[in-house]
């Protein structure tokens, strides 16, 4: 019993550090502006989330993923894996694939997002702006 209320103790502590995962703040744009996200802290990790998206933009996920493209976690699971850069999966709605990606935020209004298919083939490379 004493072990449990420690652990209890040792995750209450732990929690506000956890839930304070570094996030790029604000409202971010994808470079045609039809997508808008926010990041926000998972666990340990970041997540983004889209808060807007155009009609194309939902109708081209609406035919990839057959979900609503607003509401749902565009950026999953990143990890910093160095002051400013981040690793984890990219949903990418419109072909209804998921992938590994990595964010670079390149200055406090500018990040770069790159990911690719499979090992090396159809990389894309986007520089979302802080537009929020």
């Amino acid at each position: 019993m004493k072990l449990r209320n420690l652990l209890i103790a040792m995750a209450a502590i732990a929690a506000p550090i956890v839930a304070s995962a570094k996030v790029p703040r604000g409202v971010w744009a994808n470079p045609s502006n039809s997508v808008h996200v926010t990041f926000v802290a998972c666990g340990a990790a970041m997540c983004g989330r889209v808060i807007w998206a155009s009609d194309k933009a939902k109708a081209d996920a609406a035919k990839g993923t057959g979900k609503p493209l607003v509401g749902s976690m565009l950026f999953r699971d990143f990890v910093e894996q160095a002051p400013g850069q981040w690793v984890g999966t990219v949903l990418v709605p419109d072909i209804g694939q998921t992938l590994s990606g990595t964010i670079r935020q390149v200055d406090a209004r500018t990040l770069r997002g790159e990911g690719c298919l499979f090992a090396g083939i159809g990389c894309r490379i986007q520089t979302w702006r802080r537009i929020g």
